[in-house]
């Protein structure tokens, strides 16, 4: 699929206002990437839009189309978001969602037009987007203070769920379905348990919390959840890695193997800021797990990101302690010594029977096929930064990949 002459447009959100702006590629839509990068744009958008503690921006994004020059034989086109996060994309048959802190946009590959979704049509209640996903023919948005925001094909209307309707945070950040049609939700306050995914009798809905599981789910902020074998619901939390089988709870910390040693990984600590500074909450949670004298972006029980693959096996991606690979027993751990691009592991995706990506904040990985290393991706190969949040493979071959800035489209990758 190629980008038409009528481009690729996106939601900027600016100071005082919302602004639709669209960029068109023209003749530079399809490009080969540039044999050296410029700088990358700064790795998160600071508290206001992200979890507190991850670094704040302090510089203006590239925002600018890739000058035609060769490296590597990578196509692509970016199209740009300013100074914006894309945490959320989800490809749809001949759709692409792309979730932004600007509002969540829908782009159509065959048309090459778009639609965005945001405040100021009254389809979200907040335009900051964490998650994009499809459950039972509806898309399912996960938004920072504006709960889960569902929307109908059929009638092109959207539903607004929040704390009143039974969600336990209004802060959203995944949304699975299970194998006995259940929808549970990760939120910033634990998770809800939906049953039946029936969102009309909220009177049924479930929150699990750290207090009423007795110390069972190990952290309220939860990040992520995956759906394992045999009815095994996992959960990526701030405090670790958490596990609901047969109505009971199980979790697993650094002490037990997640996350690799400080030692380990000092010398290639990317942030400076610590967390612990920006939130109370940070603070507690390294004080109780023993990290209080580390004063850099490293704690190995924060979970940012998590998979679970075809065999059950969890993948966690830590805050600056690698990606760690847990079977049910055994624990292993890569970080850029094994060869990986950095250490916080900001996005995990795997389609069934696919390859593994991994989203760092040096670039995009995925494992080599003798199992020995990785094969990298960053800006010098097509990305539009070297920081990779989020990405969706779409129905024709393009990978979509989602950082801060902007969105890069890339046609050959392999």
């Amino acid at each position: 699929m190629n980008i038409s002459s009528k481009g690729l447009a996106v939601a900027v959100l600016v100071a005082g206002g919302l602004i639709v702006a669209a960029y068109n590629f023209g003749s530079k839509q399809e490009q080969v990437a540039p044999s050296s990068a410029s700088p990358s744009a700064p790795p998160l958008a600071g508290a206001t839009e992200m979890p507190p503690g991850h670094p704040a921006t302090s510089e203006t994004p590239v925002v600018d189309l890739l000058p035609d020059q060769a490296a590597n034989g990578a196509k692509f086109a970016h199209f740009r978001v300013g100074q914006r996060n894309v945490k959320g994309m989800f490809a749809d048959d001949n759709e692409v969602w792309v979730g932004t802190s600007g509002g969540v946009i829908r782009y159509d590959l065959k048309s090459n037009d778009y639609k965005l979704y945001d405040v100021k049509n009254k389809s979200l209640i907040s335009n900051g987007v964490f998650h994009v996903s499809k459950l039972r023919g509806k898309i399912m948005v996960g938004t920072y203070g504006g709960g889960l925001s569902v929307y109908t094909p059929e009638t092109d209307q959207w539903k607004n769920y929040n704390i009143p309707d039974g969600l336990a945070d209004q802060f959203v950040y995944d949304v699975v379905e299970t194998e006995n049609g259940d929808y549970w939700i990760a939120t910033w306050s634990g998770v809800n348990r939906v049953p039946n995914g029936d969102f009309s009798d909220t009177s049924k809905w479930e929150t699990f919390t750290v207090e009423n599981t007795q110390g069972g789910l190990p952290n309220d902020w939860v990040y992520g959840v995956e759906v394992g074998k045999n009815g095994d619901v996992w959960f990526a939390t701030e405090g670790g890695l958490a596990l609901y089988r047969d109505k009971q709870w199980t979790n697993w910390q650094h002490e037990d193997g997640l996350g690799a040693p400080y030692e380990k990984v000092k010398d290639d600590i990317a942030f400076s800021n610590d967390p612990a500074k920006s939130s109370k909450h940070h603070a507690k949670q390294k004080a109780e797990q023993g990290l209080s004298d580390i004063k850099v972006g490293y704690n190995p029980n924060y979970i940012v990101s998590m998979i679970v693959d075809e065999e059950g096996v969890v993948w966690a991606g830590t805050w600056g302690a690698g990606l760690s690979r847990f079977d049910g027993k055994v624990w292993k751990t890569y970080t850029m010594k094994e060869g990986l691009p950095g250490n916080h592991i900001f996005m995990l995706n795997k389609k069934l029977g696919g390859e593994m990506w991994i989203g760092t904040n040096k670039g995009l990985a995925r494992p080599n096929a003798n199992g020995d290393g990785f094969k990298v991706l960053t800006k010098a190969d097509g990305l539009f930064a070297d920081n990779v949040f989020s990405l969706a493979e779409a129905t024709d071959g393009s990978l979509w990949v989602g950082s801060f800035g902007g969105v890069a489209r890339i046609t050959d990758y392999n």
